[in-house]
């Protein structure tokens, strides 16, 4: 198991942040897309020379076309000589459409697309061979050599798969590289619907598997040696997994535990725009399923415990601190 850090998602601040990340014994660092663009954060990340694994979890694909997600990357391959990986999410219908102005419809279907058609213009590069791509939501049939980058020394990044549900899980392993979890996840859960999803997926591979798959999950961690200091993580915690809980889309995990209510009268609270009283609502059960509670000392080997064997890459949010008082990762 590797250890990650989620880098600061800012323009000011991500040079500093990915050292920080080399200095603590961090093996990679991801960026998010939230208010700046995730790829010139990895190329601004990528200045200093880390020698770390770089990569976005998740831009949003659909916000993008293949040929300009294909470019993106091959360029970030290059700037950091082989160690990017391309994330990718669906984001949701409202952002797609009406912020980012782009086509929604069957996620799953134009995401296999997507990367399929990502893996048609690498190939074309690759080989110089023409590009015909032609497919129910992209079309790409054009590639002169005046366009082409050629092949990358370092070969084409590997693509991720943000997923939640079976169908979108089940995607990833059968056209991606990896696959990178919600943070609103248990064990429990885990183990019983998101890695079957998966292992169905792999055992129908559209594409020839390149290395081991990777799991990428970004848990929940409070981590002090101060009661204080470690109530303020619990109250942070519980209140994003309040909203979690109230979203619908997030309701098979609750189900799964037995918590179905709690889904219901957070979903109602959420309704009435009652969210400063949510997060009372959320009990302790349910944060030590989907939280790793710990000390600063026993931070690694906590995390290791859970998810050695299930999950490949662990991704700890820069909020969660102290880290300048774990054992080096």
């Amino acid at each position: 198991m590797q250890f990650d850090r989620m880098l600061d998602p800012t323009p000011v601040g991500i040079a500093e942040s990915v050292a920080a990340a080399k200095a603590e014994g961090f093996d990679g660092g991801w960026v998010i897309e939230t208010r700046h663009d995730p790829f010139l954060l990895v190329n601004t990340a990528a200045a200093g020379d880390t020698g770390l694994r770089l990569g976005t979890a998740v831009a949003v694909g659909f916000a993008r076309s293949p040929m300009t997600l294909a470019q993106l990357a091959n360029d970030l391959q290059l700037t950091t000589r082989g160690r990017f990986v391309l994330g990718l999410g669906t984001q949701v219908r409202a952002h797609i459409e009406r912020r980012f102005s782009m086509p929604w419809g069957r996620p799953v279907g134009r995401m296999r697309e997507m990367v399929l058609a990502l893996h048609a213009i690498w190939d074309s590069w690759e080989k110089g061979a023409p590009l015909d791509f032609a497919g129910e939501f992209y079309t790409h049939t054009l590639m002169t050599a005046a366009f082409s980058p050629g092949a990358c020394p370092y070969g084409r990044p590997p693509v991720y798969l943000g997923a939640l549900g079976p169908a979108m899980t089940e995607l990833a392993g059968q056209v991606a590289d990896g696959l990178v979890i919600h943070r609103f996840m248990s064990e429990r859960f885990l183990h019983e619907v998101t890695l079957p999803n998966l292992r169905k997926g792999l055992a129908n591979r559209l594409r020839p598997l390149r290395g081991e798959f990777q799991v990428v999950y970004p848990p929940f961690v409070a981590a002090s040696d101060d009661p204080a200091e470690e109530a303020g993580q619990l109250d942070a915690i519980r209140a994003q997994v309040a909203f979690y809980a109230s979203t619908p889309a997030y309701r098979p995990l609750l189900d799964l535990h037995g918590w179905t209510d709690l889904g219901e009268e957070l979903h109602t609270l959420s309704r009435r725009g009652a969210w400063s009283d949510m997060a009372g609502r959320v009990p302790d059960e349910v944060i030590e399923a989907v939280a790793t509670v710990t000390t600063p000392a026993r931070l690694r080997e906590d995390l290791r415990r859970r998810f050695a064997g299930s999950v490949q890459r662990v991704v700890l949010y820069q909020q969660e601190k102290p880290l300048a008082r774990t054992t080096q990762f």
